[in-house]
């Protein structure tokens, strides 16, 4: 299926079981237990798909068909409900702070390829999340994303250099108070050229840091309202706090 969508185009690959598959297909629960849901089709990036499309009598499929009836909500693009309200909210400070700099994508299909969803962001091939255990296969060489890192390397081969990332995600977690299998993230990707930093007089990575501190406490700020300097993100109260980048 090709998804034609604010000019990317999308391959979601549904291929067909190969015995000589390298995924432990032993770990799939060949007998799954389907329940009956009213949804039998949805509409994904323009096109129909049939349940029968993603949950299948397959042995390397393991999608439940209260799975399939979430892959069309798409909470996020409600403007009334809370998620589309953040969403917006979290655009409206990228367009007053970097207006016309950041595009915005929050329709892009969660069904991706297996090289998309790890392979593209350097998920080694023995990490865990690969398995049947905590991933959603359609098929062999397709799943349904466990994040929206998974549209990163087809947004920036096509061009765009700062954007916004929206969506569903999948994961296999059981439900507790803390855990569910379908939740919401947010991407943002900015790529920085040399004039960039060579302008501000810094190294690439300490520009790249400055910058997304900034970014982020200004968001912080933007979502909940002024904050004392003294209890700001990266203040020297959090000195104690290891950061990452």
């Amino acid at each position: 299926l090709y998804l034609p969508k604010n000019g990317i185009r999308l391959r979601i690959p549904f291929s067909s079981f190969s015995s000589s598959s390298s995924l432990p297909v032993d770990r799939v629960h060949h007998h799954k237990r389907r329940q009956s849901v009213l949804v039998s089709a949805l509409e994904l990036g323009g096109l129909k798909i049939s349940k029968e499309e993603i949950v299948r009598d397959d042995p390397t499929n393991n999608i439940p068909d209260t799975i399939f009836a979430k892959l069309g909500m798409q909470l996020h693009r409600r403007n009334q409900h809370p998620l589309g309200i953040l969403k917006n909210a979290i655009y409206d400070y990228f367009d007053t702070n970097y207006p016309d700099k950041f595009d915005k994508f929050d329709d892009l299909c969660p069904i991706v390829s297996v090289r998309q969803n790890f392979d593209e962001v350097l998920v080694p091939a023995d990490h865990v999340s690969r398995s049947y255990n905590d991933t959603y296969y359609v098929d062999s060489q397709t799943v349904l994303r466990c994040h929206t890192s998974a549209h990163q390397a087809e947004l920036l081969r096509n061009g765009y250099t700062h954007f916004l990332d929206t969506g569903d995600v999948y994961r296999r977690d059981s439900i507790d108070s803390t855990h569910y299998p379908v939740f919401h993230q947010m991407e943002g990707v900015g790529v920085f050229a040399p004039n960039d930093w060579e302008a501000s007089g810094t190294d690439a990575t300490s520009h790249a840091a400055e910058a997304l501190k900034k970014c982020l406490e200004g968001l912080a700020q933007h979502l909940f309202g002024s904050m004392d300097g003294s209890f700001g993100l990266w203040s020297d109260r959090t000195r104690n706090i290891e950061k990452k980048w």
